[in-house]
């Protein structure tokens, strides 16, 4: 660190960050005192805790709510379905604050506090007298108002995570110059190792903290969650010297509102053929804090309407909702040009949900044995899953890109969309291979007449396979679609392009549910015992699998078109 000094003195220029980051005294970040890897490493150390807390709570939570809160199945499951599906459109919620008001970096402070109280709350719900449930021989019997303890808890916890998942990835994005070239490439990097540290918590959560839960008791089992919270939150804080922060730019929502308006107004006039006559501030800098300048785009001109400056504009000078800058409209378009790729990201949603309902239910019968006194549980199975990120992951960076980048010469080696183009082909591959494995399973029933045998003798670790792709193609696609996302989104609305990248989730739940219920309605019509039938042994599983595959190959098709189509945001380079 004796070299910043020395350096600080040779050019002034050169010491600052070229992106309009500042420090968290609000000052121009030093590039060799902030950012970088430095920082990093407690904003992937936060990622990991605080993933390890989420999983070792949500994962077990059905069984939970089975047998502490007297709910069946439907009851259990529909809760945490509809829990998980608020866990993923609170960030929107969360991204909105942080690009308008609050920062990344506050916002991600503000919502671990409350991220922390609803996770205590749940762990003195298994511990409290008074809160926890009294339970007998034959089952507990909760109170409304435990019950109700419970649910604050697990909405708080809700709550909180919408402020951190569409804020940590791009947060420890910021901490790389996109105008440094040096540290451009770093940020690819990044999010490998982001990825990465979600699932070392995943596979710690998946594995020793169900463990727990299932062995030794809920309050040990939520307890350590809660601890690894505090230490998530103790790791961000420390880190706060070293970060560099982009201020918000103020709401995204008014500004694209703005255009909207601006562009109605001027609906009759016509764009000039000369676009240096639309108007742009003559500084450097574009009037969005927190932002770079956009150069102009040729697609959506009639968003451009908005940038025409006419007389009465001046009247009331000045007045976003009547004359917007070229940065601002070219906000907007961004966001347009992003939605159609985002559309198509649903289909690989749809299929990875599958591993926590189908795979499980043909886990279900087949044989779960591990020698002759252990067996694995179908749902254990997803460690494959976490384990194929871990090894991916890290062979994607050290080995994958240099080896693309030699051949196709650009520096990440594959663009963003090639990759995640590559990660649907896997999705697909996965599909595939789960059928190929259903059909096997059902030919050994016929030949052998096992329709009533509650497990069928062919070993649950066939299912590896298909559990390996699916993490394969999370490297590819989902790692691949953070980074898209990052890149892609203007610079003041990156936190609203995060959560509208973790809204795919949810979506790709509620899409599988949809395609159950309309399978299921269409195939047990006229008395007919259906493809997903309550003995799987009698029904036919594996043409779901072939259907997935259909929808899949007809998205990727749909996504080549687009992705051959899609041009990558332009920057000014006259910024600094």
């Amino acid at each position: 660190m004796g070299d910043v000094t020395k350096s600080h003195d040779v050019g002034e220029d050169s010491l600052y960050t070229e992106d309009g980051t500042v420090d968290i005294y609000k000052k121009p970040a030093i590039k060799k005192k902030t950012g970088n890897w430095k920082a990093c490493r407690f904003i992937l150390g936060n990622e990991c805790c605080e993933r390890l807390a989420y999983y070792g709570m949500s994962t077990n939570l059905v069984n939970y709510l089975q047998t502490r809160f007297h709910q069946g199945n439907a009851t259990a499951a529909t809760n945490v379905s509809t829990w998980s599906g608020t866990c993923y459109i609170t960030p929107l919620l969360g991204a909105f604050l942080a690009d308008s008001y609050m920062g990344r970096y506050w916002t991600i402070a503000s919502f671990s506090t409350i991220y922390v109280i609803g996770m205590s709350l749940l762990t003195f719900s298994a511990i409290a007298p008074g809160l926890k449930p009294s339970c007998g021989a034959n089952g507990c019997y909760p109170t409304s108002g435990q019950t109700t303890a419970c649910f604050i808890a697990l909405y708080l916890i809700a709550l909180g995570t919408g402020g951190i998942k569409p804020c940590v990835s791009s947060f420890g994005a910021d901490q790389f110059d996109e105008n440094d070239d040096f540290e451009r490439k770093k940020k690819s990097s990044f999010f490998n190792w982001f990825y990465f540290s979600i699932n070392i918590g995943s596979l710690i959560a998946s594995s020793v903290l169900v463990w727990i839960q299932m062995n030794v008791g809920w309050g040990w089992g939520f307890g350590v969650p809660t601890v690894a919270m505090v230490i998530a939150v103790t790791f961000f804080f420390i880190g706060s010297k070293w970060y560099r922060l982009q201020l918000p730019g103020g709401s995204p929502l008014t500004r694209i509102c703005q255009v909207i308006v601006a562009a109605s107004r001027k609906a009759r006039l016509q764009v000039p053929d000369n676009k240096s006559l639309l108007y742009e501030t003559a500084d450097v800098e574009s009037n969005i804090k927190g932002s770079r300048k956009l150069g102009h785009t040729n697609e959506l001109k009639c968003l451009d309407k908005a940038a025409i400056e006419t007389e009465s504009d001046h009247t009331n000078w000045p007045n976003s909702w009547r004359l917007c800058t070229v940065t601002q409209v070219e906000e907007l378009k961004s966001i347009i040009h992003l939605l159609p790729v985002w559309a198509t990201m649903i289909a690989f949603a749809t299929v990875y949900s599958q591993m926590s309902t189908m795979f499980v239910l043909q886990g279900n019968k087949m044989d779960q044995h591990i020698g002759q006194h252990f067996t694995i549980p179908s749902a254990s199975l997803s460690l494959f899953d976490t384990l194929s990120v871990i090894f991916w992951a890290p062979v994607y960076d050290r080995m994958i890109v240099p080896f693309a980048r030699k051949f196709i010469g650009h520096e990440q080696g594959f663009t963003q969309l090639q990759r995640i183009g590559i990660g649907l082909v896997i999705s697909i591959i996965s599909m595939i291979v789960a059928g190929i494995l259903e059909v096997v399973r059902l030919d050994i029933i016929r030949k052998n007449n096992y329709y009533d045998l509650e497990t069928v003798p062919l070993s649950i670790f066939w299912q590896v396979p298909q559990y390996f792709l699916i993490g394969a193609a999370e490297v590819f696609t989902n790692i691949g679609q953070m980074e898209f996302f990052y890149g892609e989104a203007p610079d003041a609305m990156r936190s609203l392009c995060s959560a509208l990248q973790l809204t795919t989730n949810a979506l790709g739940n509620y899409v599988s549910t949809l395609l159950v219920l309309i399978v299921t309605k269409v195939t047990t019509s006229h008395g007919r015992i259906g493809w997903i039938a309550d003995n799987l042994n009698k029904g036919h599983l594996d043409y779901f699998y072939w259907l997935l595959t259909v929808l899949s190959l007809l998205n990727f098709l749909v996504y080549l078109w687009i992705a051959k189509r899609y041009k990558y945001k332009k920057v000014t380079t006259n910024t600094h």
